[in-house]
């Protein structure tokens, strides 16, 4: 696994009610829902991101009314003019 460095102020933490730990978790699934959000990855790679369970991702997911299924109007289409 690798090791992200990133240097912050000492008041952060203070100002965010925030221990670095749960600094720490709270950026990753911030990141992993806002990359999600933006179908730049998957949901089950969005999971490992933030270092939950799928399921517990998508609880994350719903928690904020993030749809968790993401299918555009085109990919749709697609797949209904296949079925025919």
């Amino acid at each position: 696994m690798a090791t992200l460095t990133i240097d912050l102020p000492d008041s952060v933490f203070p100002a965010l009610h925030r221990a670095p730990d749960e600094f720490v978790h709270e950026m990753r699934t911030e990141a992993a829902v806002q990359w999600y959000a933006q179908q730049r990855v998957s949901q089950e790679k969005a999971a490992e991101i933030a270092g939950l369970s799928r399921a517990e991702f998508i609880d994350e997911l719903a928690r904020r009314r993030i749809p968790v299924i993401q299918v555009s109007f085109e990919d749709l289409m697609e797949d209904v003019q296949r079925a025919d």
